[in-house]
């Protein structure tokens, strides 16, 4: 996936062949304007507009100075999949892989035709000893990559910070990215909606300490990445804990 100017000098993505050119004006590329209605009118009490002002003034110098990602336009793609009055679970992670043509801006997902991320590997060798063969997600990432049907069911996927350049984890944790996914969780966890919190690594598990609303369940372990898998990750069966907690809400369970 990269970054492509067309003949009007506007900013768009390409992934693949099979998707066509999206076209986007630098004004639409600002982080207010690509936030659902829905999102805007929750979230405008608690996150101020200089913080949006800051946050794109400090992505539009990282991207003078090196390729970042996800592209520009898609750093709030978790939040335009899934809308709060349908989130029932949150896995949050910490901040998009740092690849190229990896980051979409869905956490742990991916674009058709990109290679799986160890991370991604790591979630989805989980998930088939957790929930077994019957579940959706391998033959779907298999012709889609992404995990957007998650999404479609009410999963929001977002990190703890939204962007990063290339090659360097963690390299826009000081933007203020916090200020916006905290503001998000504090308006989930407020809801009186049943809710899972899955909480993926040091940076996200700090989260759970604001999340104390007795009709929520929080999961918490390492992140899938490599280099902390093995520490608790593997076995924590987060997706069948997850369904379980929701039946007993009188929920649907998501298809995973």
């Amino acid at each position: 996936m990269k970054e492509v100017f067309n003949e009007f000098a506007k900013l768009g993505w390409k992934a693949s062949s099979k998707h066509r050119f999206l076209c986007m004006s630098n004004q639409s590329l600002q982080l207010l304007n690509q936030l659902p209605d829905s999102w805007k009118r929750v979230l405008a009490t608690r996150v101020d507009r200089n913080v949006w002002t800051g946050l794109d003034g400090a992505l539009a110098r990282a991207r003078s100075e090196g390729t970042c990602y996800p592209p520009a336009g898609m750093e709030l793609t978790a939040l335009c999949e899934c809308e709060p009055h349908a989130v029932k679970v949150v896995i949050l992670g910490q901040d998009p892989y740092h690849g190229a043509g990896q980051a979409h801006g869905l956490a742990f997902s991916v674009m058709s035709g990109v290679t799986w991320p160890p991370s991604l590997r790591n979630l989805l060798k989980e998930l088939l000893d957790d929930v077994g063969p019957e579940n959706q997600t391998l033959n779907k990432v298999n012709h889609q990559g992404a995990l957007q049907h998650w999404s479609q069911q009410g999963v929001l996927l977002l990190n703890d910070v939204l962007s990063v350049a290339h090659g360097s984890p963690g390299s826009h944790v000081h933007f203020g990215w916090q200020m916006v996914t905290g503001a998000v969780l504090d308006v989930l966890q407020e809801s009186d909606r049943p809710i899972v919190f899955i909480l993926w690594g040091s940076q996200a598990r700090k989260h759970k300490k604001n999340i104390d609303h007795p009709d929520h369940l929080v999961l918490e372990s390492p992140h899938p990445s490599p280099l902390s898998a093995y520490r608790g990750f593997f076995g924590s069966k987060p997706f069948s804990l997850a369904n379980a907690w929701l039946v007993s809400k009188g929920l649907e369970p998501i298809s995973w």
